[in-house]
C-alpha cells in the first residue's frame, strides 16, 4: 500500500494527467491532495484577501482566519469531490473524506505561533485556525482501504477537545498517514522533476545525504526532503519526490524518476 501527495499546482495545472495517472495505478493507495492555490482564488472572489505569513526558518504559510476556514474547508471539499468524481468516471472504486472524517485525523490547533514581522522581527501572534496533526486513526483508514481502491483526503483535521476544523499542512498529513500505515512508499507530486542541485535531479539519497542537503536549498524543498527523511526512519519503505506534471506520474515515480530516498 502506498500514499501519494499532490501539491495544489499540479491538480491546478494538470488536473487530467493527474486522474490518469492515478487511475492507471491498480493498486490500493491513500491520495492525499492539496489546493492553496484554488483556495487563494476563491478568497479573492469572495472578497477576502488572504493573508500569509513567514516563520523563523523562512517557511511562508497560510495564516487561517475564522471567516477564512469557511472557504478552505469549502474549496477544499470541492477539490476532493472532483478528484473523486474523476477517477470514478475511470472504473475506479474511491471514497472521498477529510481528516474530520471518523475522525481519521486528529489536531491540535495551535494558540499561538512565532512569525517574523514585516520589519524582519520575531513576533508572537494568535494561531488562528491551522492545526498540528497528533493522531492518525489507524484503523479507520485501514478498513476503508480494504473497500475501495483509493481514499481520498483533503487535508483538513478536527480538534476534538475544541470541537472546530483546522487547516493542516498536506505535506504532514500525507508524512503522518504514511508513517501510521508503515506504506511501502510515499510519492510526493511536485511541479518540478525531483530535489534539484545545480539544475540537476538528484536520483537517490540516503537519510543523512538528505538531512544534510536540507541545511542547504531553499525553504519549500528543504521541508520534504527532511519529511522524507523522517518517514523512511519511522518504517516507511522510501520516499519518491517526483514531477505530477507529466502522463503516468505515479508509476514513473515508482519506477524510479525524481528523487528517491531510502
Amino acid at each position: 500500500m502506498i500514499v501519494i501527495k499532490s501539491g495544489g499546482r499540479v491538480i491546478k495545472n494538470s488536473f487530467d494527467k493527474l486522474i490518469n495517472s492515478l487511475s492507471n495505478y491498480n493498486e490500493s493507495a491513500v491520495f492525499v491532495h492539496g489546493g492553496g492555490d484554488i483556495v487563494t482564488d476563491y478568497s479573492k472572489r469572495m472578497g477576502i484577501e488572504p493573508t500569509f505569513v513567514v516563520s523563523p526558518e523562512g517557511i511562508r504559510s497560510r495564516y487561517t482566519t475564522r471567516e477564512e476556514l469557511d472557504i478552505y474547508v469549502m474549496a477544499m471539499n470541492l477539490i476532493n469531490k472532483n478528484i473523486v468524481s474523476s477517477i470514478s468516471s475511470k472504473g475506479r472504486n474511491v471514497v472521498g473524506i477529510t481528516g474530520a472524517d471518523g475522525p481519521s485525523i486528529y489536531a491540535e490547533r495551535k494558540k499561538r505561533i512565532m512569525i517574523i514581522d514585516e520589519r524582519g522581527k520575531k513576533r508572537i501572534i494568535e494561531g488562528g485556525y491551522t492545526g498540528k496533526i497528533i493522531k492518525v486513526n489507524n484503523e479507520f483508514l485501514l478498513g476503508l482501504i480494504s473497500l475501495v481502491n483509493y481514499v481520498v483526503m483533503a487535508p483538513i483535521a478536527i480538534d476534538v477537545n475544541e470541537g472546530v476544523l483546522l487547516n493542516v499542512d498536506g505535506d504532514q498529513m500525507a508524512l503522518a498517514v504514511a508513517k501510521t500505515l508503515r506504506a511501502d512508499a510515499l510519492v510526493i507530486l511536485t511541479d518540478v522533476e525531483g530535489v534539484l542541485v545545480d539544475g540537476k535531479v538528484i536520483n537517490k539519497l540516503s537519510v543523512n545525504e538528505a538531512k544534510d542537503l536540507a541545511k542547504k536549498i531553499g525553504p519549500g524543498m528543504n521541508r520534504k526532503i527532511l519529511m522524507a527523511a523522517s518517514a523512511v526512519e519511522e518504517g516507511v519503505k522510501r520516499v519518491i519526490i517526483s514531477s505530477g506534471l507529466k502522463d503516468n506520474s505515479v508509476l514513473e515515480a515508482l519506477s524510479g524518476k525524481g528523487t528517491v530516498i531510502e
